[in-house]
């Protein structure tokens, strides 16, 4: 889920940290038993990140990364928050932070969020024009 508000500065994306490295991420997480992609990821997205809002209908795009002695596919939504919750499920665990399109490219680290999170910029500034 690429969590995502207007801000007088501009977009701003919301991105966590991993539970264990502390590296910046973007909420994500297993697709739940009886509930779908988009579901899913709003409800990891509250969870990981205090956040809820609108979830975009169509997928931003996915990627893979190792988890579990395997690869993970993560399907990527947008979502344009509406509530920021003070305290969340992992608040203890996980850090948040609001920052710019261009920072939240340079603050990942896995090459296919960057990429994605770039694919993400060209989405909201087409449909914000």
């Amino acid at each position: 889920m690429i969590p995502w508000r207007r801000h007088h500065r501009g977009i701003e994306i919301l991105l966590v940290t991993s539970a264990r490295k502390k590296r910046w991420i973007i909420p994500k997480g297993v697709i739940e038993p009886g509930m779908g992609a988009r579901a899913s990821a709003r409800k990891e997205a509250l969870e990981e990140a205090g956040v809820d809002g609108i979830v975009s209908d169509e997928r931003i795009g996915e990627y893979f990364y190792r988890k579990w002695n395997g690869n993970c596919r993560v399907q990527v939504f947008g979502m344009q928050v509406t509530d920021v919750h003070e305290h969340w499920d992992e608040e203890k665990v996980r850090k948040r932070r609001w920052v710019g399109l261009q920072q939240s490219q340079e603050l990942v680290d896995t090459r296919d969020l960057k990429l994605l999170l770039r694919r993400f910029e060209r989405m909201i500034n087409s449909l914000l024009d």
